[in-house]
């Protein structure tokens, strides 16, 4: 059975959707409704400053809810359901121990419900302006930040000297209430395949044609299989954008209007820089019900083990609770 699981409207004023678009009670409301509708888990973004084009577009700020304290309320108004980083920005965190601590703190508080991705961001605008003076390299430090995450949840005493991270002799306790607390990476590129190969326990790539998803889950395999890893053990959580319409052709119009199709441009550039001239409703889940169950069948077959980042392409939050059930009701029924 493949898992689904909706994107959570964290950082995504201004991006995915308007400005405004969710207040806090809103944000628990969304994932009180996920779990009644049977889905596995939320997922939330991570930003700290506004991205110039939403500056451009938009002339009140969004407000980005900090991830890890949001998932602490969604926790307490839960009682099964999973909550996820999609994905905690690692380059923008310079202190390891501190979000260490912060995680297994939170598994423990949701009861083991925690799942960790992290990724290099897809705005270096976003850290230059957090860094302006540090030189890094963000997917190396992202390959340190999982040694480091690891060793302090696993090691009585951890120690790390690397370029980026270092502590000496710090024990710290609780570990994750997890006996291994699941830890994704992110990325399209075969630099974020190799080093989900080597560190991680799941791959979130995102928005990928089902040929391209097909042939670097094989890649993937093969990678881990040479780390001495289980090449079937791994969770292959692809993102995509969402809108089932009742004809092919009202699907396509709700995207087009929809902030979302905006945010889809603004990638063009970095995650999605290989997908040029690509429809993207082609390549996302948009269309009536069963376009969308062939399209999600489509990436099952290419290696999909689960949705994870089911973000749906609509302006309001009674729209986003709308899809949620239709999705839920019309589509996961027909694909297993």
């Amino acid at each position: 059975m493949m898992k689904y699981s909706v994107g959570l409207p964290t950082c995504m004023e201004g991006m995915m959707f308007p400005v405004p678009f969710a207040t806090p009670e809103q944000v628990v409301e969304v994932a009180r409704h996920a779990e009644a509708l049977g889905y596995d888990s939320v997922w939330g973004n991570d930003h700290m400053t506004t991205q110039q084009y939403v500056r451009g577009e938009f002339s009140e700020p969004p407000n980005f809810w900090d991830i890890l304290i949001t998932y602490a309320f969604v926790a307490a108004a839960t009682t099964r359901l999973r909550v996820g980083t999609g994905m905690i920005v690692l380059p923008l965190r310079r202190d390891i121990v501190v979000l260490a601590k912060q995680i297994a703190t939170l598994d423990h508080f949701s009861g083991g419900r925690l799942e960790i991705g992290v990724g290099i961001g897809a705005y270096r605008e976003e850290f230059e302006a957090l860094h302006p003076d540090w030189k890094v390299h963000r997917g190396d430090m992202v390959s340190e930040g999982m040694e480091a995450l690891r060793a302090l949840f696993t090691e009585r005493r951890a120690s790390f000297e690397g370029k980026y991270y270092s502590f000496k002799d710090v024990e710290m306790f609780p570990k994750p209430l997890q006996a291994r607390l699941p830890l994704h990476i992110g990325g399209n590129s075969p630099a974020g395949v190799e080093r989900a190969a080597r560190h991680a326990d799941g791959w979130q790539p995102a928005c990928l044609p089902v040929e391209t998803l097909r042939q670097s889950v094989e890649r993937l395999r093969e990678l881990a299989a040479g780390h001495g890893r289980d090449p079937e053990a791994f969770e292959i959580a692809p993102q995509y954008a969402v809108y089932v319409g009742r004809t092919h052709e009202e699907a396509v119009a709700k995207y087009r209007q929809s902030q979302m199709c905006k945010h889809f441009d603004s990638l063009s550039a970095s995650t999605l820089k290989g997908q040029k001239g690509m429809d993207h409703t082609d390549v996302n889940l948009i269309g009536d019900a069963a376009e969308v169950m062939a399209k999600a069948e489509a990436l099952k077959a290419a290696g999909a083990t689960h949705l994870m980042g089911i973000y749906f392409a609509v302006n309001t939050v009674p729209e986003l609770l709308d899809q949620m059930r239709v999705f839920a009701e019309e589509v996961i029924p027909g694909v297993g």
